[in-house]
């Protein structure tokens, strides 16, 4: 439950990305102007879109540097994971074990269903994801 309080108090204190947007609702960001928010443990996360703690669409990118790996875990909502760059290590089970991992190079999708146990991270090079999901979304880390 610590660790559920933890991951939810560091997103709500994270402030919003701003986008520079035209009159006519278009958002253009480019990779050099992302303000990754960096989480315990080696990974960075920024929104493109959204807030992943509040009603509706959000769209976020987490980076992973390299040996970063997330505990297990769940989120109670289905999210939809796709590579960015580097290849991305992921895992289906509450064994946290990283030789088990099914790698996922750029281009590559993943979805997590809603209540599935999971793990993932990199190991030699930095990795980028992006996640797509409807808000709000809560991450459940299993007791170790």
């Amino acid at each position: 439950m610590a660790r559920l309080l933890t991951a939810v108090a560091a997103l709500a204190l994270t402030p919003l990305l701003v986008a520079q947007d035209s009159s006519e609702g278009f958002v253009r960001i480019n990779p050099e102007e992302l303000e990754w928010t960096v989480r315990p443990g080696g990974s960075e996360f920024v929104y493109l879109h959204g807030d992943s703690q509040a009603e509706g669409l959000y769209i976020m990118r987490n980076k992973f540097t390299p040996g970063a790996f997330s505990a297990p875990h769940y989120h109670d909502q289905d999210r939809f994971i796709t590579v960015i760059s580097g290849v991305w290590h992921t895992g289906t089970d509450a064994s946290g074990d990283r030789d088990i991992t099914v790698p996922l190079g750029p281009g590559s999708y993943m979805m997590h269903p809603a209540g599935a146990v999971h793990y993932d991270g990199a190991k030699e090079e930095e990795v980028i994801v992006e996640i797509r999901g409807m808000g709000p979304v809560q991450t459940i880390f299993l007791e170790e």
